[in-house]
């Protein structure tokens, strides 16, 4: 995207009341936000804009200076993703409701695709802060990327186990990334930029608002393949990540606690729901994920791309187990040829085996990997 689409991206996401639903439809409406930005009152309530949203834009357009806005975002080193940049993480892009435009501080790779969401209550017991520690940090040191919120608590100690074991690690932010919010996570805020990313929906100066954050929490669990919840009670916030993520079509999980304490309550009521899988220690994720070698998979898919025998091997597997001498027969290839396939395939964390030589396709190649 160009610096001159992009300025006008960043221009209505400063107008209150445009959110994603009517950003589209201006879209739909006018081709190009810059040709929205420029139209008349008259055209844009044609375009579905109410009084109120209109007097914001109106009020808005007058006042800001999108020169001086960009050469600030400049400034601060702050880079800016919309939905229609490649570099848009892909995860956050499925959810129902992904932010038009992302603030970023720091950098996003592709390996961030393998990434979990850690969070949990701003006033943890010992016990969950251990366990918060514990778990981020082995998720880390198998390259899963940690993403939680900068909170106080249990979001803070996932970033620092993330850091402390060498990791990546991604902060989402509920106000602008000029506005570091508990301001005593500024440094770990610096810290995270050099070896993750500080990110936020919302414009740089916003303040940290408290309607900011339930919103804040899709967007955790929409970059990741599932959310652990560590500690929380049964207000935390915590919890409408959890819930964020059952709607998202992603995999919860959560600590189990003590049955007397009240900060436990929001975790063990997720886990008497069914609504998470209970969690005692790194492996209970990773296998549940598919995750158990995922630097192996990293540096095969790299080594090794598709080819013809992949191809006609996805053709012929599915959810249900199929036998490796079927699997011959369908294709038509030898089974040698087969199995060596099949082997480098679950290597790449395409295929996954169960029992005795019967293979299945792994969830992430079933959602990728179309058949007719």
């Amino acid at each position: 995207m160009t610096g001159t689409q992009l300025r006008y991206w960043v221009a209505f996401n400063i107008v209150p009341q445009i959110g994603s639903v009517r950003l589209r439809a201006l879209l739909n409406h006018f081709g190009s936000l810059e040709a929205a930005w420029m139209a008349q009152p008259a055209e844009l309530q044609a375009a579905g804009l109410d009084r109120r949203a209109l007097a914001n834009l109106l009020t808005i357009r007058k006042s800001l200076d999108l020169d001086r806005e960009m050469e600030r975002l400049e400034r601060a080193g702050v880079s800016v993703l919309t939905w229609e940049d490649e570099a848009y993480p892909a995860r956050l892009r499925e959810i129902s409701s992904p932010p038009p435009v992302l603030y970023l501080r720091g950098s996003l790779l592709a390996d961030d695709e393998w990434a979990i969401a850690v969070v949990g209550t701003r006033r943890p017991s010992a016990y969950g802060l251990e366990m918060a520690r514990q778990l981020a940090g082995d998720l880390a040191r198998n390259h899963i990327t940690v993403i939680s919120g900068l909170a106080r608590g249990i979001d803070a100690e996932a970033h620092h186990a993330a850091l402390a074991a060498g990791g990546r690690t991604i902060a989402v932010l509920g106000s602008g990334l000029a506005q570091v919010y508990p301001p005593e996570n500024t440094d770990l805020a610096r810290r995270i930029v050099a070896s993750g990313a500080v990110i936020s929906e919302y414009p740089l100066d916003a303040r940290p608002e408290a309607g900011n954050f339930p919103a804040r929490n899709r967007v955790i669990s929409g970059l990741s393949l599932g959310t652990l919840v560590v500690e929380a009670g049964e207000t935390s916030g915590a919890l409408i990540t959890a819930h964020d993520a059952l709607e998202q079509g992603r995999e919860t999980f959560a600590v189990p606690g003590s049955a007397l304490s009240r900060r436990s309550a929001g975790t063990n009521r997720l886990l008497q729901r069914g609504e998470a899988k209970l969690v005692t220690n790194v492996q209970d994720i990773l296998e549940e994920l598919n995750l158990t070698m995922l630097a192996q998979q990293a540096q095969v898919r790299q080594l090794a791309p598709e080819n013809d025998t992949e191809a006609r091997l996805l053709a012929h597997l599915g959810s249900e187990p199929a036998h490796i001498d079927d699997l011959g027969r369908r294709c038509g290839l030898p089974i040698a040829q087969v199995s060596s396939a099949l082997s480098l395939m679950e290597l790449k964390g395409m295929v996954h085996r169960v029992g005795a030589m019967s293979y299945i396709l792994t969830r992430e190649t079933r959602a990728s990997y179309h058949i007719e």
